[in-house]
């Protein structure tokens, strides 16, 4: 569990509302393209700006939507730890499959705190939880060492997604935590790197939109095709480099839109992308070459 192609799933509006017809969309769409699991309400999925309700809301309707057919791992990250205590909890009484929890963001507490912080949440919530380090995001930076003392203290966290972009970090949190550990990667450039090394997939934010060719490459890499991982690699990357033309999810969200997926509708103090990237975006989706996907607006 939790290993291979994870999409990190964007939350679609309609008019300020979660749009939860759409959702139920997405994720048929996921499955049918093999998928190995759902991430709702990640940063992609802009948790940040979801209250409490819509939040649960999502979360409940992946799971509904899902069936059992994949896992979902669920994010409760938060910057307060009772607050986390409650996402999480909520999570595993919706039935998802584990929680994904940011390290704790603003308060930059110290590797102390971040120790404390999701000790907190395993001792109180009985769910496999995968840690997630993300330090442009943050304002901080777990450490390996950190990482290893919870999952030795902790039976219940199972993994991390590390999207510190240090391969030499993960090295070194493999190495402390041994090939049981779940480290997958939270940047999409870096999955087959980040597979060399010993990881185990990926939280993708392409996977939106090409979840089999991102499943693809992680299987061909894990029956000894290195070749054509790497062939893979080389072709997903300059679609990857443009999911970031602008801050995620505006980018993945537009290209959605223009491949008739969903609305691109953001939330502030997100916004549209602006014209200029947007031009630049359909130039990355037609060099791709993807086809319109065939999904209801």
């Amino acid at each position: 569990m939790f290993e291979g192609a994870y999409v990190a799933l964007v939350t679609p509006f309609k008019d300020g509302k979660v749009d939860g017809k759409k959702i139920e969309e997405l994720v048929e769409f996921q499955i049918a393209s093999g998928i190995d699991g759902i991430l709702p309400c990640g940063t992609t999925g802009e948790s940040a700006t979801l209250s409490h309700e819509e939040h649960d809301e999502v979360i409940e309707t992946v799971i509904q939507s899902v069936r059992g057919r994949v896992p979902v791992l669920a994010g409760t990250g938060s910057n307060s730890t009772r607050e986390a205590i409650r996402l999480t909890r909520h999570a595993r009484e919706a039935g998802a499959d584990g929680a994904l929890m940011i390290a704790p963001y603003y308060n930059k507490p110290t590797q102390e705190g971040i120790y404390h912080h999701y000790k907190a949440v395993a001792d109180e919530v009985d769910i496999p939880i995968v840690l997630y380090n993300i330090q442009s995001r943050t304002g901080i930076n777990m450490l390996p060492e950190t990482t290893a003392r919870l999952y030795r203290d902790c039976q219940n966290i199972v993994g991390i997604k590390e999207a510190s972009g240090n391969l030499d970090q993960m090295s070194e949190i493999i190495r402390l935590c041994g090939d049981d550990f779940n480290l997958t990667s939270g940047d999409d450039a870096l999955t087959l790197p980040v597979l060399a090394i010993g990881g185990k997939g990926v939280v993708s934010v392409v996977a939106n939109i090409v979840p089999n060719e991102v499943k693809q490459m992680i299987e061909l890499f894990n029956v000894g095709d290195i070749t054509g991982a790497r062939a893979v690699h080389f072709k997903l990357l300059p679609l990857i480099k443009a999911m970031f033309f602008e801050t995620n999810p505006g980018p993945v969200k537009t290209a959605m839109s223009l491949l008739g997926m969903m609305d691109s509708e953001v939330r502030l103090p997100l916004y549209r992308m602006s014209a200029e990237n947007t031009t630049r975006l359909k130039k990355a989706l037609d060099a791709y070459g993807i086809k319109q996907v065939a999904l209801s607006k």
